[in-house]
């Protein structure tokens, strides 16, 4: 019997243990495709941290204090401490709050693209003198042009339509400033083609590259701003162009030097997200010694930056004024997502996606919820522009390899399209001239 007993666990051992190793390789998997292992989610919430000692942001610097500048370097890190940024709470917040996301009749983040070259494109790439040649997909070879007529049709109720005239009126003696990323930029640089046709040449005009870019449009009094900052908090990467580096530091109690800049608009559009994924993250508090850093991944910095952000939000914001938060902006890397088995990108794609519900994973669920759950407290203060859902259907939207490209590609690039395709940023007239007809929308 026992030698029977012997012999049937050992005809069972490598059924369990093929049955093992398939579990482990469908976590793995799932986990990956997921994000969930990665530098990103590495250090997990700040709400898993037991010991927390709470710090007061955006406070006077000390006149020995020395910002952060692209040549700031980290030698060593430490254990993260558990200091975050106390909850910030707006007039009618709560965590189960949600931010002022225009009217309650209609949600302009259900619906569908539908194919309109009638009444469809809103502008002329070839027509901005201000287009940007990394979203100028037609000037450099992009031949199908089906991008540029997809209309968004949320379900049940109507976007507003765009009116060139009508949203100068609502900028009349007014600054509107867009600050956060190079997606930001794009969304500017689309409202300033949107818009510039109306504006007398001869009165309208534009400062050269900087942190913060102006269009000024003198007959009615106002500008068009984009600031770099692409966390948000004071960081190394706060060059506008010179800010590609091996590490990412931020002082993630301070957003004091951009907001100096920011505090004059009348309107603010925000936005935040891809930078946070681009590895760990080292952290340089206001009250440290020079030289002490500490670390964390991508998704618990971004939300001790949100946390400094909101703080401001409360603390600072003028009742006059109007914010505006822009969700995550999703990337399209993986074929995989939307037609399983391939192996591509965004490269060759000409069509939007068309499973309704479709999520991919160039979009985070946990930083979704995260920002939510900041951005619910703050209450009315800060309107939501929630871009995702319908900016995940639209994986023919972004440049490819139709952009210019400002490093020297190599011969293996060359010969390899999909390796080097830019899946991140969107063509236009394109995916961002919606984001900012929801703008006018909520205005």
């Amino acid at each position: 019997m026992t030698m029977i007993g012997g012999s049937g666990n050992l005809k069972k051992t490598p059924l369990l243990f093929l049955t093992f190793s398939f579990l482990v390789f469908m976590i793995f998997s799932v986990r990956y495709n997921d994000h969930i292992v990665s530098f990103f989610d590495r250090g997990q919430s700040l709400s898993q941290h037991l010991k927390v000692t709470y710090v007061e942001p955006n406070r006077p610097p000390n006149a020995e204090q020395v910002g952060l500048h692209l040549f700031s370097t980290c030698n060593s890190t430490k254990e993260y401490s558990g200091r975050r940024i106390r909850p910030a709470e707006g007039e009618g917040g709560g965590e189960s709050g949600r931010g002022n996301v225009g009217s309650e009749e209609c949600d302009l983040t259900s619906g569908k693209w539908v194919f309109d070259n009638v009444t469809y494109t809103l502008y002329e790439e070839s027509e901005c003198p201000y287009m940007s040649d990394q979203l100028a997909c037609q000037k450099h070879g992009r031949a199908d042009l089906a991008y540029q007529h997809w209309r968004w049709q949320p379900l049940g109720c109507d976007l507003q339509r765009w009116s060139t005239t009508e949203m100068w009126e609502k900028l009349r003696g007014k600054r509107l400033m867009f600050v956060g990323d190079s997606l930001g930029r794009g969304q500017w640089i689309s409202m300033i083609c949107l818009l510039q046709s109306a504006a007398a040449e001869d009165k309208r005009s534009i400062t050269p590259n900087s942190p913060l870019t102006i269009f000024r449009a003198e007959e009615y009094n106002a500008t068009i701003e984009f600031l770099w900052a692409p966390l948000l908090v004071e960081s190394n990467n706060d060059h506008p162009v010179n800010h590609k580096l091996e590490e990412k530091i931020i002082r993630p109690d301070s957003i004091r030097t951009h907001a100096l800049k920011w505090e004059q608009a009348d309107i603010l559009v925000f936005d935040t997200y891809l930078w946070w994924r681009l590895g760990l993250v080292k952290l340089s508090w206001s009250d440290d010694e020079e030289g002490e850093f500490e670390e964390l991944g991508g998704l618990a910095a971004m939300e001790l930056a949100m946390e400094t952000w909101a703080d401001w939000v409360v603390t600072r914001l003028g009742p006059t004024k109007r914010v505006f938060f822009v969700t995550m902006s999703p990337t399209h890397h993986l074929s995989q997502d939307w037609n399983p088995g391939s192996k591509g990108n965004c490269y060759g794609e000409k069509e939007p996606i068309r499973s309704e519900g479709y999520w991919g994973s160039g979009s985070h669920l946990p930083t979704m919820r995260m920002v939510e759950r900041v951005l619910g407290r703050l209450g009315p203060r800060v309107s939501v522009i929630n871009i995702t859902q319908l900016s995940e259907y639209r994986k023919d939207g972004h440049p490819s390899v139709y952009r210019k490209f400002w490093e020297t590609l190599s011969p293996e690039e060359l010969s390899n399209p999909s390796s080097y395709s830019d899946c991140k940023h969107w063509c236009l007239p394109g995916v961002p001239d919606v984001w900012n007809q929801m703008l006018f929308h909520f205005l």
